[in-house]
């Protein structure tokens, strides 16, 4: 995985990735400039680009990957997110990381989180 830039914290209590899977898919939509839904602080909360984003809300937040905005056509209540420069650079590393692993070892995080 990338090294964490100085806009970031360092790991420690706090969240963990939970589903790797979900957790670079989500770096890749938001890369591909989709904007993070949250309705409710509940798991089933959130959505990106129509689907569910379950487990990595909390860590994208924490380590300044997504910043909330203000979306003035949106609704009432409901949390808007996109991914911030320093969660640009992350996403890029991180993607070139994972896509630099064997089909198996991918496939594999993806079924075990």
């Amino acid at each position: 995985m990338p090294m964490l830039t100085s806009a970031m914290h360092r790991p420690g209590p706090g969240p963990i990735i939970a589903d790797r899977g979900e957790f670079i898919e989500a770096l890749h939509q938001l890369l591909l400039g989709h904007v993070l839904v949250r309705v409710s602080a509940d798991s089933w909360g959130c959505q990106l680009n129509g689907a569910p984003l379950r487990r990595s809300f909390g860590t994208l937040l924490h380590y300044g990957l997504i910043a909330p905005f203000h979306n003035p056509r949106g609704f009432a209540g409901v949390g808007y997110y996109r991914i911030t420069e320093a969660g640009r650079g992350f996403a890029r590393q991180a993607l070139d990381s994972w896509r630099g692993l064997p089909l198996w070892q991918r496939a594999l995080v993806r079924l075990t989180g």
